[in-house]
């Protein structure tokens, strides 16, 4: 093998030699692996079979991986050694949204200093205002529910939060679809993200010779975002031709003026695929985090007790949290996301390629081999966390005493790690501890459905297949 890189271990397996569940005769393992159950699949061939092992799609092997400390190794050398799967990128490019979260080699680098400035500490602070104040919207909304006795599928409620959030931090206006039922752009971005499952994984692109009914809900959801984004840009520049000379005042506009630099490698592509792939990201994974969150807290009304107490004492008389500063005593509201997202990590699976020959973990790996990481079984090790089956948000208060058992952070992959670590980590904090503040502050929570039968359903990111909530005022 030409010019492979050992990285001091000693080379003992190729792909072929790791073991693979059975299948069929030239399509593999591909009729196993229902989309819908792509990550649950993998976890439990993973406990059988031990980590790494092979999968195969026809003749496309794909390795799978558990191990916490051979994921942090790859997120550290991305982009310079590994990458996303290729066809991530290629698929998205397809849909017009190759931004920041596909984009490889030099195409990464100016997109990711914009967007790192536009979710940096200090830009979501100035932000805070308006933050709080779609809070309080969303407050308003879920009181109206709650005097209705209605039940609420909170993760659509939420995704419209996450909508507005992210449309007023990074494109400057906010499309208030938490106040609307129906026609908002949630309704086609839905589309996006179990598309993407679908074809990445699949054996040959089979979309580009015979458009499926699926294929053409996409077709026509795609048609309706890309006119929401050129509309967005085009009020953008509207904004900044009426303010000549005006510091950019967010992600959208900055990077708008970025193109207009000499000699910019910034283009309208990229920025239109940013625009999309924060709609998307922004919506998808905060807004699944809560609602996973959500199904604990129902389910502990002691918990709730302590929250309430919690929040009452940041919040005060306030129906959200009334300042940055106070965000700071709400620890524990984000602790109880934080253990959610540990026993239901959003990010499910993750998906590398060497960009060369490399030997990982022993395992002589090809430039182009296909790498699955799946996140939650390192944080169900007992190694790594104490107790790993029970839901205990104390276990992230700081410091972390040792006598109370394994807690090792590196083992914590919900937000990736190394150069490339999710850019909206930070604002992903916040809401958090807003939304759960302002819950548990005026509302008991309850499931209406017992929550064994809420199913996960792997849609890209690893989301709930239902949430119904009824809320309760507090009294």
């Amino acid at each position: 093998m030409a010019d492979l890189q050992l990285d001091n271990e000693e080379l003992s397996r190729t792909v072929a030699d790791l073991p693979c569940p059975p299948g069929l005769p030239l399509l593999g393992n591909l009729f196993q692996l229902a989309p819908a159950k792509f990550h649950l699949t993998l976890e439990q061939w993973a406990k059988r079979l031990g980590s790494p092992y092979r999968v195969q799609l026809g003749t496309i092997p794909m390795t799978v991986w558990t191990q916490a400390d051979l994921f942090q190794t790859v997120m550290r050398e991305r982009p310079h050694r590994y990458r996303r799967f290729a066809p991530i990128e290629s698929v998205m490019a397809e849909l017009g949204g190759n931004g920041l979260f596909s984009a490889e080699g030099a195409a990464w680098e100016p997109q990711r200093r914009l967007v790192m400035h536009a979710l940096s500490f200090s830009n979501i602070k100035a932000f805070y205002p308006t933050l709080a104040a779609i809070t309080e919207r969303l407050y308003v909304h879920l009181q109206h529910a709650a005097a209705r006795n209605r039940t609420l599928e909170m993760t659509e409620e939420l995704k419209r939060y996450t909508v507005d959030v992210t449309s007023a931090l990074a494109f400057g206006e906010d499309p208030h679809t938490i106040e609307q039922e129906q026609g908002v752009i949630q309704e086609q971005l839905a589309e996006i993200m179990p598309a993407l499952q679908r074809r990445v994984t699949a054996l040959f692109p089979y979309w580009r010779y015979v458009t499926l009914p699926r294929d053409r809900r996409l077709n026509q959801a795609m048609v309706e975002v890309h006119r929401y984004v050129q509309r967005m840009i085009e009020r953008a520049r509207e904004r900044m031709r009426e303010l000549p000379g005006e510091m950019p005042r967010n992600l959208l506009e900055a990077m708008l003026a970025a193109r207009d630099e000499p000699h910019s490698t910034i283009t309208d592509e990229q920025i239109a695929a940013n625009v999309l792939t924060l709609l998307v990201a922004g919506e998808d994974t905060t807004a699944n985090a809560i609602a996973w969150t959500l199904m604990y807290l129902a389910a502990d009304v002691d918990l709730q007790d302590r929250l309430f107490e919690h929040s009452r004492q940041a919040l005060g008389q306030s129906a959200v949290c009334p300042d940055y500063d106070a965000l700071k005593h709400l620890d524990l509201c984000e602790a109880v996301c934080d253990e959610a997202l540990r026993l239901r990590p959003v990010a499910a699976v993750q998906t590398f390629e060497p960009l060369a020959d490399v030997c990982l973990g022993g395992v002589a790996l090809p430039a182009g081999t296909r790498m699955l990481f799946l996140t939650r079984p390192a944080m169900l090790d007992p190694h790594n966390f104490a107790h790993p089956e029970a839901f205990d948000a104390d276990r992230w208060k700081h410091p972390h005493a040792p006598s109370e058992g394994a807690h090792e952070q590196r083992a914590y992959l919900t937000f990736g790690a190394g150069p490339r670590v999710c850019p909206g980590r930070y604002l992903a904090g916040v809401e958090m501890r807003l939304i759960v503040s302002m819950l548990v502050a005026h509302f008991r929570i309850e499931l209406t459905i017992d929550p064994a039968k809420i199913k996960e359903v792997s849609a890209f990111t690893m989301v709930p297949a239902r949430m119904p909530v009824r809320l309760r005022f507090r009294t």
